[in-house]
């Protein structure tokens, strides 16, 4: 069997188990404290459930992350993640979703605990409130379904506790239908008369009127363990698949006689469904055997099997299980695959729509090298282009490896076995064996990995289910439940053991006992990543911060609240407590350690007590299209901590438009205030803060259908103070701020506003500090600012520049460049900063540029602190890029400069509340490597090339951020041979935007 077939047959088997009666049904109601969770902006397991109103505007999914997530039809986009409470094991995993006909209500239903029992969550789609919490069930749910009119809504219930069905929508019971259920109820659904039809694990189906009383109960002829049910939309035929069967039963509606029966490959059908117009039966397989097929049968379900090839092809098996699949009425289908990824396909296998999985799918077997120590490692990657990751904890750094591409350490394999610990029988296997004797593992697991200690006193077993280590004669020593581990090492010289599970994680666990002391997850782009310890002191490449955050339970019926970890960074961002944690092997002698190093005071501090504002949009609403520029803007803010708010600022396209009083801190609180917008597609967003910081942003977009632009007499709404000037231009790619109309959306002959660009150009190569000399950050600064002064005329009306070469870049020089970009930027405008040079961290971790004047021994006095570049960036009112080219002083190695970790600052600085897109030279401790026959650091030459032109890749005759990204990205390594790599980071709030044409 093939590795990822086989991945996916230990899913499947795990998705069976995951539904008998002896699964434990998950932890304590309202589990105590914050819990640590991965967001991506997509699921990162299974999704067990899809449903969608009727009209096929939204969709909704729900899984075995436990969240539950809104998307828009047929986009995609994403829209909102609804938070039930969660809790350790199985709480809070969601096997059931249903939307209300009209798309008003969305429910949730699976391993949620509620009091003493399990609940139902009803949310509202609009507001993402929770509308009612339906609770005191007695056993989990496993599914959802409302009635075709939205009067009723169903729940079928794990353990023989049958199907409750509730009124809408005050959400009272309608019906309890618990006798004579024998086994766990695996589906329900309505047909458009009113009546329900179930099946259950006891191996009957049931029909019931619509007064809910049984008028038809049969067993079921294809199988005993049903595993989905549907009426045709006619409620003419019944279609019902099993777990324990290949087949399909199609049943009559009227009195539950057989019809007909279909088969599909496989040993499993895991759902079946109905076309809208009931021409079509589509079923989805799995299983031990594959191939693994999403299918159609025509004829009104009586036809031939169809197979629907719903893959892209390029990422993943091309035959991966589909999970969930959802017919739509223009004929397609949504589906999801186990990666999981999700698309929407058409019934002859056109594919509309696909999106990626948004974590790693890590290669099995003996793919995961180690260094001796434990500190690096290198991983195979299923289905991709980049085929390899390798991450350096000491570096601070994430590569993709190409072709034979390797580390510069040795790294070693998982050992396979000593003469006294020979393991065979391990692949995908119930009964691997250690000297020929099986080895014990939990019922429904497979080991799929292994490694022996160089000591040859243990070994490690990776399992679908977990981590184990057991003693050489094969006693379990310790088990760490873990999500599908695909590959282990133990380091030669490491005290760990190092897993790679499904969930795109790895994990370092102290060998002595199984504690997880790091994490590390690697995003898609093999670019951002973000490792943290067990108690969340974390480090992050640049823009990874929002990869993961804290879920924290609310108590009454409220859902959950989730704050990124870059709301506590004062407290949690350190790179120092993570790297000692591997090093000492225990996290909080590795926090004392640090803390007495870095002179800081110990903090022992509540995360409850120190959590920013909530807010969140309420008016306009997601997508709404506005035709005036002065609108009422509704939300919600609440402060969770019970601190008081002490600010509401509201941004449009990422920069500040107007501030609100701050509230009280008691309760949550309606606010309205009337912002201007201007003439053009905008997001709308609003952040509270208090005394511990700033909240997420909740944002919206609205599309603007007004007049196609404002009249001459009329200055642009968030520039009504400022002079505005109009030119006649049918070019493209226009940079306007907020209160400009791009002319990327003029159309030939139409009247728009051009920005005016302002450039602070700061390079300092010759200090006066001889060790600190540079080659070319002078040449650098110098050749930037030259490179976008051609762009005048093009993008933007005017290009003024103030460039601070040398002798010129005095701290005071500086600190009234900054002073000067700030005034004359107006909300209209476009500022850029480049600085190159050195820059250090004092030993408080404060980030200082060093001037040419820079004096080491009087850094406070002479270096221009972090707290002078933030604050103008906040202040600055238009579009604001940062381009950073610095490092540590001294140290300087050949035609290397000394390496700077500015990770912090490029994170802070790309923050909402701060609002700069800011492209960097390198990460982690890399050096910004400059060669003479370059004339330039390696980062600005390849800047220079992307603006003049090479950076428009698809010869649209514009650069937007996201393309000059891309171009720096590819560019630098290549010069540098992968010894530099650039990054860039772009506030959730900012949209990509054109900063440039190429030059013709």
């Amino acid at each position: 069997m093939k590795t990822g077939q086989s991945s996916h047959v230990i899913l499947v088997v795990a998705l069976l188990f995951l539904l008998l009666p002896q699964m434990s049904r998950g932890g304590d109601a309202v589990p105590p404290g914050p819990v640590l969770r991965i967001e991506t902006g997509g699921h990162m397991a299974r999704i067990f459930k899809m449903d969608s109103d009727r009209a096929n505007r939204f969709l909704v999914t729900g899984g075995e992350d436990k969240t539950v997530r809104l998307w828009e039809l047929p986009s995609g986009k994403a829209l909102k993640v609804l938070r039930p409470p969660i809790g350790p094991g199985n709480s809070g995993v969601i096997r059931a979703v249903a939307m209300s006909p009209d798309g008003t209500m969305i429910a949730c239903g699976g391993m949620i605990r509620t009091g003493d029992g399990y609940g139902i969550y009803i949310f509202e789609r609009e507001t993402g409130r929770v509308a009612r919490v339906l609770d005191g069930l007695k056993e989990p749910v496993l599914h959802l379904s409302f009635s075709k009119d939205g009067r009723f809504l169903a729940a079928a219930l794990m353990g023989g506790a049958g199907i409750d069905v509730y009124n809408v929508p005050g959400f009272t019971a309608a019906a309890v239908s618990n006798g004579g259920y024998k086994g766990t109820a695996t589906g329900a659904d309505f047909d458009w008369s009113g009546r329900l039809v179930t099946v259950s694990f006891d191996g009957f189906i049931r029909l019931y009127d619509s007064s809910f009383r049984v008028i038809g109960k049969a067993p079921l002829p294809g199988g005993k363990t049903p595993s989905s049910v549907r009426f045709s939309p006619d409620g003419s035929k019944v279609a019902v698949s099993f777990y324990d069967s290949p087949h399909m039963d199609i049943l009559s509606g009227n009195n539950l006689m057989p019809v007909a029966s279909q088969t599909l490959p496989g040993e499993m059908v895991l759902h079946t469904a109905w076309s809208t117009d009931g021409r079509h039966l589509y079923a989805s397989n799995g299983g031990m055997k594959g191939p693994f097929v999403l299918a159609r049968f025509g004829e009104g379900g009586m036809g031939r099997m169809e197979e629907i090839k719903a893959e892209r092809g390029s990422n993943r098996s091309t035959r991966s299980t589909k999970t969930a699949f959802l017919p739509l009425r223009n004929g397609s289908l949504v589906f999801a695959n186990m990666e999981p990824a999700m698309g929407i396909v058409t019934g002859n296998g056109q594919t509309l729509l696909y999106k990626d999985p948004t974590a790693l799918w890590f290669v099995g077997d003996d793919s995961l090298l180690a260094s001796a120590d434990g500190t690096e490692v290198r991983l195979n990657v299923l289905g991709t282009e980049k085929g390899t990751m390798r991450f350096s904890l000491r570096d601070r750094r994430l590569d993709e490896i190409r072709g034979n591409g390797h580390g510069e350490g040795e790294l070693f394999k998982a050992d396979p076995g000593t003469p006294a610990i020979r393991i065979t029988d391990w692949r995908s296997s119930e009964s691997p064996k250690l000297n020929g004797r099986p080895i014990k593992l939990r019922r429904g697991e497979y080991s799929v990995a292994r490694a022996v200690a160089a000591d040859g006193k243990s070994f490690a077993l990776g399992t679908n289910f977990g981590l184990y280590l057991f003693d050489r004669d094969g006693a379990e020593m310790w088990r760490q439940p873990l999500p599908g581990v695909r590959a282990i090492n133990i380091p030669p010289d490491g005290p760990v053991v190092i897993a790679a599970s499904s969930d795109g994680r790895i994990r370092w666990h102290a060998i002595g006992d199984g504690r997880t002391l790091l994490t590390l997850f690697p995003a898609v782009d093999m670019r951002r990543w973000v490792v943290w310890t067990d108690s969340g002191y974390y480090d992050a490449a640049p823009g990874a911060e929002e990869l993961v955050g804290w879920h924290i339970n609310r108590n009454g019926p409220l859902a959950a609240d989730f704050f990124p970890v870059s709301r506590f960074r004062s407290i949690y961002y350190r790179p120092d407590v993570v790297a000692k944690t591997l090093k000492m092997g225990d996290e909080k002698k590795a926090l004392a350690e640090a803390d007495r190093e870095s002179g800081r005071a110990a903090q022992d501090v509540a995360l409850e007590k120190v959590l920013p504002p909530v807010v969140s949009i309420i008016h306009p609403p997601d997508g709404a299209e506005v035709r005036e520029t002065e609108m009422n803007l509704r939300f919600t803010v609440r402060s969770p901590s019970g601190d008081p708010i002490t600010g509401i600022r509201v941004l449009v396209d990422g920069r500040p438009v107007q501030r609100v009083r701050g509230v009280a801190a008691q309760g949550e609180e309606v606010r309205d205030v009337t912002i201007r917008i201007p003439e053009k597609d905008s997001g709308i967003s609003v952040l509270a803060s208090n005394k511990n910081a700033v909240s997420e942003p909740s944002t919206v977009r609205v599309r603007w259908s007004g007049p196609a632009s404002a009249r001459e007499d009329e200055p642009s709404p968030a520039a009504q103070n400022e002079k505005g000037q109009r030119v006649m231009s049918e070019k493209t790619g226009n940079a306007p701020g907020p209160a400009s109309r791009s002319t990327a959306d003029a159309k030939p002959g139409e009247f728009v506003i051009k920005p005016n660009l302002y450039i602070l150009a700061v390079g300092v190569s010759g200090y006066h500090d001889k060790e600190l000399k540079l080659g070319y950050a002078a040449k650098d600064a110098h050749d930037f600012a030259g490179i976008m002064s051609r762009q005048k005329g093009e993008l933007y009306r005017e290009i003024v520049v103030r460039s601070l070469i040398d002798e010129k870049a005095t701290k005071d020089e500086i600190l009234d460049g900054l002073d000067w970009i700030t005034k004359e930027t107006t909300s209209k405008d476009v500022a850029m900063v480049f600085l190159a040079g050195h820059g250090m961290n004092d030993p408080n971790g404060i980030y200082y540029f060093l001037p040419v004047n820079t004096d080491l021994d009087r850094l406070k006095r002479t270096g221009l602190a972090f707290s002078d570049i933030k604050n103008t960036v906040i202040s600055l009112a238009g579009k604001t890029i940062l381009f950073v080219d610095t490092c540590h002083s001294g140290n300087i190695m050949g035609s290397r400069r000394a390496v700077a970790d500015i990770n912090a600052l490029v994170n802070e600085l790309a923050s909402a509340e701060n609002g700069a897109v800011v492209f960097s030279s390198s990460s982690g401790r890399q050096f910004s490597v400059e060669d003479a026959s370059w004339g330039n650091g390696a980062f600005t030459k390849a800047l220079v090339e992307g603006i003049g032109g090479k950076a428009d890749f698809m010869g649209k005759g514009r650069i937007t951020i996201n393309m000059l990204d891309l171009y720096l990205s590819e560019r630098v390594k290549e010069l540098t041979k992968g010894k530099q790599t650039p990054t860039t980071a772009k506030p959730t709030t900012v949209a990509d935007f054109p900063i440039a044409v190429p030059a013709r």
